[in-house]
């Protein structure tokens, strides 16, 4: 399965915002990130239209429930034809392995990974849920789990990328958001680094917002984004 290197995230209200950004896209150079606010607004006939424009869609749900629940989410994200959907780590081996389970019904299934980490959460957030190990830490027993889950990657901050590559199957897929060009501000990331950085780091795919989607030319913005990544 061949995947677009840069998801665009579509943190909008509705589909007319959604499809006003869509519109300035190449779906042959960027795919789509769909979360839970334009979800819940638009339902699954708006991602059913991205997909039939060409683009690959990552669907951020992030599936957190008992293993049956998501099984049958996880399978329903599957029959919308998206490249990519997501479950929480924490919600431990069967959840993961209940998740996978669902997939193997489907002739071309969508990678399946797990967030590990929000990368709005650094160590005193952790700290309040009761976690005191280190960040990355936490990161690598999480991804570590969702391997023995059988899934194929993992969410994760591109600072822990590095870590995982090394203590993990090269082929085990690292998709990151909160990547931002060295010109835009963190926001709400708190681990973050810039494309090139998150390449180097062993990234396979980034998740890339506000520095495109508030870009006077979003497409431009991208082209940007695509060059400096073959520089490395």
């Amino acid at each position: 399965m061949s995947l677009p290197q840069i998801y665009i995230a579509l943190d909008y209200h509705n589909r007319i915002q959604a499809d006003a950004m869509v519109s300035q896209l190449d779906p042959t150079k960027v795919g789509l990130k769909i979360g839970k606010e334009l979800f819940t607004t638009e339902g699954p006939d708006w991602v059913t239209e991205q997909v039939e424009k060409g683009f690959s869609i990552f669907l951020d749900l992030k599936f957190h429930d008992i293993p049956n629940t998501v099984a049958k989410a996880v399978a329903a994200a599957a029959r919308l034809n998206v490249d990519v959907v997501n479950v929480h780590a924490s919600g431990g081996l069967k959840m993961m392995q209940a998740a996978r389970q669902a997939l193997e019904a489907f002739e071309r299934p969508p990678l399946l990974i797990a967030v590990t980490v929000l990368t709005s959460m650094d160590a005193s957030d952790l700290a309040d849920i009761g976690i005191t190990v280190p960040v990355e830490e936490q990161v690598l027993r999480l991804a570590k789990l969702t391997q023995q889950a059988g899934l194929d990657g993992v969410v994760c901050s591109a600072q822990e990328a590095p870590l995982l590559k090394r203590e993990l199957d090269d082929e085990f897929k690292l998709m990151t958001p909160g990547i931002r060009p060295a010109s835009a501000q963190k926001d709400d990331q708190k681990r973050t680094l810039t494309p090139l950085q998150a390449k180097q780091a062993g990234v396979d795919f980034m998740v890339i917002g506000r520095p495109v989607t508030q870009a006077d030319n979003p497409h431009q913005a991208v082209l940007e984004i695509l060059a400096e990544l073959q520089q490395g």
